[in-house]
């Protein structure tokens, strides 16, 4: 594939916008990128991570979500009929044998002291067999899916499990790993949103006070044999984990601590539309195509302001929708999309643009660099025809961790979601069940 071409039909765009042509790409840089892509290892044993991580770069469009709402959390209640779909596309265009094997997991994501057999009904492991190749797309793949539980495999056991998707029946080398969760309903979760009660955070956080009802538990010590985590929009890296209620009143326990589980609000997530590569879509003001897809979309700026502005967004969601065919697993065509920021105030190193559609990992591949001929941020990052949710991150440099306050700013109003899961320790058990959830809303 000659990628050339299109850095040359970029250059002959002499009728481009003013924007445009200050975001010219130079044909040296992408033949870089490409090259950086093209020799990366195809195969390396990889260290196992209990997150939700993509182990090859030719592994693109992952996933993972409860078969009744496309994109929704990944959590079924136990012994019932709901089902978790696992999706994703192999862009390196030739069959390969993937197996997918569950691993039961405590509440701070640790493997749980227990033998398959004890959490799982059928194999231990299977192989993948539903796939299909990819039909009338330039970039060519392979697409694979597979819905559990199936007549194959299934949990036996409430918890957290680490789906994880590996080669040739080889664990070492890893595809895939996402975080997953069987529910079941031993609990009542009751939850309200309410300003934060540090005063100086009241117009930017929202702090979560809620209440578990446990009657149908055999609790032999509410303030160890239970915890609760709470996610913001399934974020785990923003998790906050309970321990110890407050108090404990009539098999209720009451969570609302001065400062527990007070998060930053954050900002509606920007987003762009590229379910069509025929047409310009919503912030897409050029589509260019030759050998490959090239996406250009208009520029950004720091939204880090003084008031709250209502926008739309999908919580950083992903969806792969394909309006120029008829089914989006393999007639939805790959393209180069490429984004630029303008440089916010007080900030000029470490940003990166972040999502679900990349798990919100700060790496490489999503960090953004800095043209000081045209003073902007860019980064080019492959991407199949959807609708996206994104944001820039920066890392802070005093605590080394992701925070996008900076650049998108943060408010009360944003709209959220939380993702409320209850643990709870049997006596004399060697494991921890999830037996309690419920989602909230600020909508």
């Amino acid at each position: 594939m000659s990628f050339r071409v299109i850095t040359r039909n970029l250059r002959l765009q002499a009728n481009l916008t003013t924007y445009l042509r200050s975001f010219t790409i130079v044909r040296d840089d992408i033949f870089v990128f490409i090259l950086v892509l093209i020799s990366l290892p195809t195969f390396a044993q990889q260290k196992l991570q209990y997150t939700d991580h993509t182990y090859r770069s030719t592994i693109k469009s992952v996933e993972c979500y409860n078969t009744n709402k496309q994109g929704s959390f990944p959590i079924i209640a136990l012994r019932s009929s709901e089902q978790l779909l696992l999706a994703f596309d192999d862009l390196e265009g030739r069959s390969r044998n993937f197996y997918y094997t569950l691993e039961h997991c405590d509440a701070e994501w640790n493997a749980s002291r227990l033998s398959p057999a004890e959490y799982l009904q059928g194999f231990m492991k299977d192989r993948i067999m539903d796939y299909s190749y990819s039909s009338g797309t330039m970039q060519k793949y392979i697409h694979y899916e597979v819905k559990l539980p199936n007549q194959n495999m299934a949990p036996k056991l409430a918890g957290n499990y680490l789906l994880k998707v590996y080669e040739d029946s080889d664990q070492s080398r890893l595809i895939i790993t996402r975080r997953v969760y069987v529910a079941g309903s031993a609990v009542g979760v009751a939850a309200e949103l309410v300003p934060s009660n540090n005063v100086q955070a009241r117009a930017s956080n929202q702090k979560l006070n809620f209440q578990v009802n446990y009657g149908g538990l055999n609790v032999q010590n509410p303030y160890n044999d239970i915890k609760v985590l709470v996610m913001q929009n399934g974020r785990p890296e923003t998790a906050q984990l309970n321990t110890r209620p407050t108090f404990v009143r009539n098999g209720q326990l009451i969570y609302n601590d001065f400062n527990s589980n007070d998060f930053s609000g954050g900002n509606e997530f920007r987003h762009f539309d590229m379910r069509t590569l025929k047409l310009y879509s919503e912030r897409v003001v050029r589509i260019l195509k030759d050998t490959a897809n090239a996406v250009l979309l208009l520029g950004d700026e720091s939204r880090n302001r003084n008031a709250y502005l209502l926008e739309y967004d999908n919580d950083g969601n992903f969806f792969i929708i394909n309006q120029d065919g008829r089914d989006a697993r393999t007639d939805g065509d790959y393209a180069y999309v490429y984004f630029n920021l303008l440089p916010p105030n007080g900030a000029k190193d470490n940003i990166y643009i972040t999502g679900k559609f990349n798990n919100y990992e700060l790496t490489n591949a999503s960090k953004l660099t800095f043209d000081a001929q045209r003073n902007r941020y860019t980064a080019i990052i492959k991407l199949k025809q959807g609708v996206y949710d994104y944001q820039y991150t920066s890392l802070n440099p005093a605590t080394n961790k992701p925070d996008s306050t900076p650049i998108e700013g943060s408010y009360f109003e944003t709209e959220n979601e939380y993702q409320l899961l209850v643990y709870y320790r049997p006596p004399g058990s060697r494991w921890e069940e999830l037996v309690g959830f419920k989602l909230v809303s600020t909508k």
